[in-house]
């Protein structure tokens, strides 16, 4: 039931905008790197007979669904059950050659956001897990939460979250713990979150939302691969392919912007050095000079696109 409700929820963030940069209408091999329910895949692998697509996802029940929904693509696509900073390798064992684009989506997908089960939302009394790839072997939620100390904590919710209550919030996380009544569940969290922070009338998202995002960031270890991922897939892109990167919240979009520009030749030395030592050389284009942003009817549409933003760049012919 949950996988046929997310499959209708699921709309490809940004797609016209993406497919207007990787250009997939002229053929070639594209890397969906977050593959999720397959949205952007599926376009890819619609615009031309001559496209082939290389899905890869960490959600096993993502992948299982992909692959229902482009089954009818047959041998044009093979998905791969992996995360997305595998980038490499899974380009280098499917032996079809170097990529023409790579796509990431980094958003939370519509199934996992949707799940009653897996604690990604505060909409359902869940277990606090956040595992994207549930089967792994990884901490959840739960554990950080019991395991790391007050002061952990509160690093950890300012620095992912940007919450500025974090230290109360914290505070009032061990607290809880050592009451021996420790946080466990989505709404335990949610509910202790709403009253440690002021909220405005201005705030147009619930109080808990940027806790909740700090701990999937640091469950997943999201930040800590990203500009890894960028790198190498610049790096295994065909020379003129396009790297096309989708954000939803600022620390991405830093990480990517930096990443980008420091690909494009960007100097990185402190300003009173009378000469650069970092040995900066453009190595990509990039071709949004500033992010692209979803317009008012995939707006109105789809309300998740709200904090989308779209950057790419174009690896130089050297």
């Amino acid at each position: 039931m949950l996988k046929n409700k997310a499959e209708n929820a699921h709309r490809p963030v940004l797609l016209v905008e993406s497919m207007s940069l990787l250009k997939p209408n002229s053929g070639g091999l594209f890397v969906d790197a977050t593959l999720g329910l397959g949205g952007h895949a599926e376009a890819i692998l619609g615009s031309s007979a001559d496209t082939r697509v290389i899905g890869i996802d960490q959600d096993a029940d993502a992948v299982s669904i992909a692959k229902k929904r482009l089954a009818g693509f047959g041998s044009r696509v093979r998905i791969v059950h992996a995360n997305f900073s595998e980038i490499r390798k899974v380009v280098k064992v499917a032996k079809m050659g170097p990529p023409d684009g790579i796509l990431a989506d980094l958003g939370v997908s519509s199934l996992q956001f949707d799940s009653e089960t897996r604690g990604f939302s505060f909409r359902f009394d869940a277990p606090l897990d956040m595992r994207m790839n549930a089967d792994s072997a990884g901490q959840t939620a739960t554990d950080l939460l019991a395991s790391l100390s007050e002061e952990e904590l509160a690093n950890l919710i300012y620095r992912f979250g940007e919450e500025r209550a974090s230290r109360k919030i914290a505070r009032w996380i061990v607290e809880k713990r050592e009451s021996g009544t420790p946080i466990q569940t989505t709404l335990e969290l949610a509910e202790l979150v709403k009253r440690a922070v002021k909220q405005s009338p201005k705030d147009k998202i619930h109080p808990a939302t940027r806790t909740f995002q700090a701990l999937r960031i640091a469950v997943n270890h999201e930040l800590e691969i990203l500009e890894r991922f960028v790198t190498d897939s610049v790096e295994i892109l065909k020379n003129n392919g396009v790297l096309a990167m989708i954000t939803f919240h600022s620390l991405e979009d830093r990480i990517v912007k930096h990443a980008f520009q420091r690909l494009a030749g960007k100097c990185v030395c402190p300003p009173r050095l009378p000469r650069c030592i970092c040995g900066a050389a453009a190595k990509v284009e990039i071709l949004t000079r500033k992010p692209v942003l979803p317009d008012e009817t995939e707006l109105l549409e789809n309300p998740r696109s709200r904090s989308a933003k779209l950057r790419a760049c174009r690896k130089l012919d050297l």
